[in-house]
């Protein structure tokens, strides 16, 4: 019998983890080996287990999914990961791919998508769920929104996020253990950016892009 694909799961919420877990338990060749909350978690257990596919979210407290990946990627350049998020906007999946992962599902895809993702990209492919890379269809502005944001640093883009759903600066300062000096020249460079003067502006931009719902 051939080993068993070893699973990293990370999300910041156990009852997710529990059914994640659960889910992958019925696929004869797959096994969770460890689970994590957040990616400073997630990058000691993979220096400590060596997992063969690291599921992971993107929207966690610390230094969020994005880093996560880029970090594990800088420790191997050959680390499998495959992102299970809520968010099925371009922008998410093309960020998550740059920064490394190999795959990008939604959490609204079909359950056996999961076990049919890990498998592939154990394969050495990478998998990203069907109709999450069609063509934005957002409105034509004088600034190039999606290549100025795409631009964005990790840290930089889970701010834009957080602001873009009404947090403010002290809120995010403690969602994301920054200090708040730190968060607003962050705020400062992304709104010189996207050259926008208030936090108004902003929000019209992540709901054009749809980063954040109406």
């Amino acid at each position: 019998m051939t080993n068993k694909i070893k699973v990293l799961l990370v999300d910041d919420h156990a009852v997710v983890r529990a059914g994640f877990k659960l889910l992958l338990s019925t696929s004869d060749n797959i096994e969770v080996i460890a689970e994590a909350d957040r990616g400073e978690q997630a990058i000691q257990l993979y220096q400590k287990h060596q997992p063969d596919i690291i599921v992971l979210d993107l929207s966690m407290p610390g230094i969020g999914g994005l880093e996560t990946i880029k970090r594990l990627v800088q420790r191997n350049k050959n680390v499998k990961i495959l992102v299970f998020s809520v968010h099925d906007e371009q922008v998410y999946v093309n960020r998550a791919m740059s920064a490394g992962a190999k795959g990008y599902i939604t959490k609204n895809s079909a359950p056996e998508i999961l076990s049919e993702a890990i498998e592939v990209i154990q394969q050495e492919q990478c998998y990203i769920e069907k109709g999450l890379l069609n063509e934005s269809n957002t409105e034509q502005s004088e600034h190039d929104y999606p290549t100025i944001i795409q631009s964005f640093s990790a840290r930089e883009f889970d701010i834009f996020r957080l602001l873009s759903m009404g947090l403010t600066a002290h809120k995010i300062a403690d969602e994301l253990c920054l200090g708040y000096k730190t968060v607003a020249n962050y705020v400062t460079q992304i709104k010189k950016k996207l050259h926008v003067s208030n936090i108004t502006e902003l929000v019209h931009i992540a709901l054009l892009l749809g980063i954040v719902k109406h």
